[in-house]
């Protein structure tokens, strides 16, 4: 039998298990109280949990539904379900053959590569997983984003349209990482189906370490665009699939607060999520696999 495995980075299921998250994602290293409280201020704001994996079952059930029948399963890098997790349901329903699709179309070393380790260290010898490494330039994957900015361009009357993706260490791009292209292509073939002559691209989500990341940032490019003169402003999250704390805290509350306090209206497009032209592409990137 033949299934689906969609992977995502995990998000903790309650305020009380940030400590024990955060030290997963830092890889063993435990966080600090001051960004513990930080995150959990940032939780508290989006209601207190992200919907990421209520959001990743709900796309898990559509992507079935749209194959078929055939199973599709939601393991976590982070936490629960873990992706060694969700192997093992596969295994126990009797799949033989499993296509993992990282809910991540650009590769890098940081997370693809991350999702790929954990799922072939939990692979028995008996299964056969065909790995989605990349998926930034899908005809359905961008023919979904650009539906998406074609719905809010239609409204009109925006000086600048700013497409996103999560920030990434510097020296990882300058060690050779392809995501900053991939992102790059991404942006290129949204704007080209959606019409859209004039774009930046901005790095948002950065994580807390001294070392330089990915910019300019969402925040910074917003206060650069204000001195500009502009007043109204789109954000396109490109580098995401579905709402989760990335979108709905740092863009939606905290790059929205940055541009209301020098005057700047900000917008931004309507996550994937189970949305069914990417439902749709999903299932025929499964297929191709």
């Amino acid at each position: 039998m033949r299934g689906v495995l969609l992977m995502a980075h995990g998000t903790p299921d309650s305020l009380d298990e940030m400590p024990d998250f955060l030290t997963r994602v830092r890889d063993g290293r435990p966080p600090s109280p001051e960004l513990v409280a930080e995150m959990r201020r940032n939780y508290e704001a989006i209601g207190g949990r992200s919907p990421l994996l209520d959001i990743a079952r709900a796309q898990a059930k559509a992507l079935s539904v749209e194959l078929s029948g055939a199973p599709v399963f939601v393991g976590m890098r982070n936490w629960k379900p873990f992706i060694a997790d969700a192997v093992a349901e596969a295994v126990a329903a009797g799949v033989r053959r499993l296509v993992a699709v990282p809910m991540a179309p650009q590769f890098s070393t940081l997370s693809v590569a991350k999702y790929r380790e954990a799922a072939d260290a939990a692979r028995p010898e008996n299964l056969d997983v065909r790995f989605v490494e990349s998926w930034h330039d899908n005809p359905g994957l961008v023919g979904a984003f650009a539906q998406r900015l074609r719905q809010t361009l239609g409204r009109g009357g925006w000086d600048v349209v700013f497409f996103t993706a999560h920030s990434v260490p510097l020296r990882v791009i300058e060690e050779g990482d392809p995501y900053r292209d991939e992102v790059e292509a991404t942006a290129r073939a949204v704007a080209a189906r959606a019409g859209l002559a004039d774009y930046r691209l901005a790095w948002q989500s950065a994580g807390r370490t001294p070392e330089p990341w990915l910019g300019p940032s969402l925040d910074a490019s917003i206060e650069m665009a204000a001195q500009g003169g502009a007043r109204r402003v789109l954000v396109v999250p490109i580098g995401f699939v579905s709402d989760h704390t990335e979108i709905l805290f740092d863009v939606d509350i905290q790059a929205a607060s940055v541009a209301r306090a020098r005057g700047v209206e900000l917008r931004r497009t309507e996550s994937l999520n189970t949305m069914p032209v990417f439902i749709r592409a999903l299932a025929e990137l499964v297929r191709s696999a």
